[in-house]
């Protein structure tokens, strides 16, 4: 066969020789060991690639570390640079050859007890101001001053240097190089220039700043001597805040909470700052759950490029947005109690409005310092969009009348705010900052103003705070908010203010059963310039340190009370730590009874759940409010599930209106949708807490108006019916005549009876009425002639003849029973008590209400 088809190929045509000798090829053993040479071939290039990829990250990686280190080297020099500007110590170079370095120069001290020499008439005040600091502390032992000295450093006084300056020595800037990027000699103090005068002795930045690295292990942190004798709080550390530092940062970030009336642009002025559109994504563009952002201050440099000499210290910000609606009144609370600087936006076209008033009465409590925003510039008459230039040049563009009406807006809330209590001024021309508070006007649509917020939230807050923005080792981390997510189930958003969080941590968290110990699993945080409350992709994390927004994924959180503490507890922690945790455990517990007492519950009422405890919270403080006063029997977190749906149709046996589940963000499991369908629960959904709840009242509106039409029939309005004379037209059933109402409303299906001698006979109910023009109508007020048609329903009834039983002398009143009293009060309670008051003087009328319905 296999020769047959050799032979036949090139009869058969070249072709189909070729592809019969490429099967037979393809199946023998030799291509097969090609065949897997070339996938191991395949295999060996991808294993290549992929390691070749992850050298490059573990390059870029060890790149970004290294940067990080150069940063806070670089740092580290600038601020020993300033402490020895602080002290009053220079940098002076050796004399060439006068050392035993050769070229190179080294910065030379001499102890505080050198002689001072009188130097003649420039160099007097020099010398008097040197002795008077080496002076003003007499309690400095010699230890302190070498507690500063560096190997080859020696204090110089300010009369010697005067002096050299005197005899014609020139300064000069000290160089030291060396190749090795960690050694301490490496361009330590490259870029500064050593200046005197005879009041003053210094160390300047120069022009251009070389990089200044330095090895931190083989640095000794100065201790900061405080001349004047009172704390500095313009950046230069006390001896307090150098033994605090802990790792490699020495502050950490301030957290900032936005505060602000609902509509006022909080969001999307956090929008503006990220690039990103939040705010489009809410429901009707409403925030309602509190939220985090991390702004590096990379990216803050990068936005408000300050000028040159302007130093950043602190790392960057933690941004917290709140709800600005009344009803979210804790989370404005909660975030204003982490925050270490406020945001107060104001809507420049508004002014001052109810929730801004109370925001700024919270900053005032809580002694919290605040930059008012004034926002919505750009809808000033005229603008001229200078997008994210800073608003001072953004108003050097504008027309005279555009620059008028912004002066009157700006006086206006400025006039505001005063009368509330807070001197403020524009941030540019607030020489008093530590007294009077900043007004930044921005606009969050096209930029103008953003770069000077971030510039005047970090320098405020490293001017003012720099004591509580020093990083601390022990934890200090309060939760923000729970959440129910589908993919990780229940966790904890919380801000780490102070400290470090590990993977593997255990916490005790405090919850409505009492204080839970758990293990945190994960560490989850966003992106930089990503709100933590946006679902997305999440970083995960073996350690974070503060301060930071992070999400905790562990057991046991689902009943975790927002705003109590998140304890870290250490194996190592000894008898008296265990103690002192336990009590702050039982000041959380303390905390907890005061929030749980904050949602009112009852025995009748709706079901309420959330997917945040906020949430749940704002709904249910809602609902109790006096325009609304809707009961709550129940609330949970998390999906709808079975047992919840049992809890809500308890209510159908009590007061059915309420057999209802009001759910904010959470999913309806199957089972539990089928269940509420069966028992007849109503389940409630919306987008926005306002919209639930009016869908709630549009629920219970529509079920009084179904059950009103449905015991129409027994609603008895009382009225009193005088017979007219001979206007009596059939005596017998069906009964008609002519009737002047006496008294209340008598309406068609009204049951009519006469009460004569004691006994009260019905004659049944009003079939008909009309005017004495022929109109037909319903009902009829009290004065009114009518002419009636009074149908028997019942046999005796039919049995009743004018004349026998009663005549024009009765009168016809309504026959009313319990029954019929209680649909009035439920349905018609206005009308009814307007009828009964009117009727509280007939002694008829009151012996029938007391009758038993059977008299009929």
């Amino acid at each position: 066969m296999s020769s047959s088809r050799k032979t036949a190929g090139p009869r058969g045509g070249g072709g189909g020789g070729a592809a019969a000798a490429g099967k037979k090829k393809v199946g023998s053993g030799p291509s097969r060991v090609a065949l897997e040479r070339l996938r191991e071939g395949i295999a060996r290039r991808a294993e290549e690639e992929e390691r070749r990829a992850e050298e490059e990250r573990r390059r870029r990686e060890e790149e970004r570390r290294r940067k990080r280190k150069e940063e806070k080297v670089r740092e580290e020099a600038r601020r020993r640079e300033e402490q020895r500007r602080r002290l009053g110590i220079t940098v002076v170079a050796d004399a060439p050859g006068g050392g035993g370095d050769g070229d190179r120069r080294w910065p030379v001290y001499d102890s505080r007890k050198t002689k001072l020499q009188a130097k003649p008439h420039g160099d007097a005040q020099s010398e008097g101001d040197m002795g008077e600091l080496l002076s003003s502390k007499p309690q400095l032992e010699e230890e302190q001053i070498n507690a500063l000295s560096i190997e080859g450093y020696t204090v110089v006084d300010a009369v010697e240097l005067g002096e050299e300056r005197k005899t014609g020595s020139s300064e000069e800037d000290v160089t030291v190089s060396d190749d090795d990027d960690d050694s301490w000699e490496d361009k330590s103090l490259d870029g500064f220039d050593v200046q005197s005068d005879g009041n003053s002795l210094c160390v300047t930045e120069g022009e251009t700043e070389e990089k200044l690295v330095t090895s931190a292990s083989q640095v000794v942190n100065p201790v900061d001597i405080d001349v004047a004798g009172e704390v500095e709080e313009d950046g230069i550390l006390d001896s307090k805040d150098a033994c605090a530092i802990e790792g490699d940062r020495v502050l950490r970030e301030p957290i900032c909470c936005i505060l602000g009336h609902v509509d006022a642009g909080k969001t999307k002025l956090l929008d503006c700052i990220r690039h990103t559109n939040v705010q489009k994504g809410e429901a009707r563009g409403i925030t309602q759950q509190i939220g985090a952002t991390y702004v590096p201050v990379e990216y803050i440099k990068e936005r408000a490029k300050p000028r040159e000499g302007v130093v950043i210290k602190v790392p960057g910000l933690l941004v917290i947005d709140t709800p600005g609606h009344e009803s979210f009144s804790n989370m404005r609370s909660r975030g204003m109690s982490l925050c270490d600087i406020a945001v107060v936006v104001v809507d420049i076209m508004h002014g001052l409005e109810k929730q801004t008033v109370e925001s700024l009465a919270l900053l005032k409590d809580r002694n919290v310092r605040f930059i008012v925003v004034l926002n919505k510039v750009d809808r000033l008459c005229g603008w001229k969009h200078c997008p994210d230039a800073p608003i001072k040049k953004a108003l050097e563009n504008q027309s005279g009348d555009v620059k008028k009406e912004f002066e009157w807006r700006l006086t206006k809330v400025v006039t505001q705010l005063k009368e509330n209590g807070f001197n403020t001024a524009l941030y540019y021309d607030n020489q008093k900052f530590r007294k009077v508070f900043d007004i930044v006007p921005t606009s969050a649509i096209s930029g103008e103003g953003i770069p000077d917020l971030l510039l005047m939230l970090v320098l405020r807050s490293q001017a003012t705070m720099m004591e509580k923005l020093t990083f601390v080792n022990t934890v200090e981390c309060t939760v923000l908010e729970v959440n129910d997510d589908k993919d990780l189930g229940t966790t904890i958003d919380v801000v780490l203010i102070n400290g470090v969080l590990h993977k593997g941590d255990q916490v005790n968290v405090c919850t409505k059963q009492g204080p839970v110990a758990t293990i945190i699993r994960d560490l989850l945080t966003p992106h930089p310039l990503k709100e933590l409350r946006v679902k997305g992709i999440y970083k995960h994390h073996k350690e974070l340190k503060a301060a930071q927004g992070v999400k905790i994924v562990a057991r046991g959180l689902k009943y975790a009370i927002p705003g109590t503490s998140l304890i870290v507890v250490k194996p190592g922690d000894d008898l008296g730590q265990s103690e002192a945790k336990n009590q702050r455990n039982e000041n959380e517990e303390g905390n907890v009874i005061q929030e749980i007492s904050r949602l009112k519950t009852c025995k009748e009422g709706v079901y309420v759940q959330a997917s945040t405890f906020g949430i749940l919270e704002a709904i249910i403080e809602d609902l109790n409010s006096p325009g609304v006063n809707v009961p709550v029997s129940g609330c949970n977190l998390g999906p709808i599930e079975k047992k919840d749906v049992m809890k809500a149709s308890a209510m159908l046996k009590r007061k059915e209106e309420y057999a209802a589940i009001l759910a904010f963000n959470v999913r309806v499991m199957p089972e539990a949708d089928v269940l509420a369908a069966e028992s007849g629960v109503k389940i409630v959904t919306a987008d926005t807490v306002y919209k639930l709840v009016d869908s709630f009242n549009e629920h219970i509106k529509r079920s009084k108006e179904l059950k009103k039409m449905q015991c129409a029939a027994d609603a008895v309005f009382p009225c009193t019916l005088k017979n007219l004379p001979n206007r009596v037209y059939r005596k017998k059933d069906p009964f008609l005549c002519d009737v002047e109402v006496l008294e209340g409303v008598v309406k068609v299906g009204t049951p009519i009876c006469v009460y004569v001698g004691g006994t009260v006979h019905g004659l049944g109910r009003i079939s008909s009425m009309q005017t004495s023009n022929g109109n037909q109508i319903d009902s009829a007020k009290q004065g009114v002639v009518v002419s009636v048609k009074i149908t028997g329903e019942s046999p005796k009834e039919k049995t009743r003849l004018y004349g026998r039983h009663f005549d024009e002398s009765n009168e016809l009143i309504s026959q009313i029973s319990r029954r019929s009293i209680d649909v009035l009060k439920e349905y018609y309670r206005p009308v009814f008590l307007c009828a009964a008051e009117a009727m509280r003087s007939t002694t008829a009328t009151t012996n029938i209400v007391n009758m038993q319905p059977s008299s009929r």
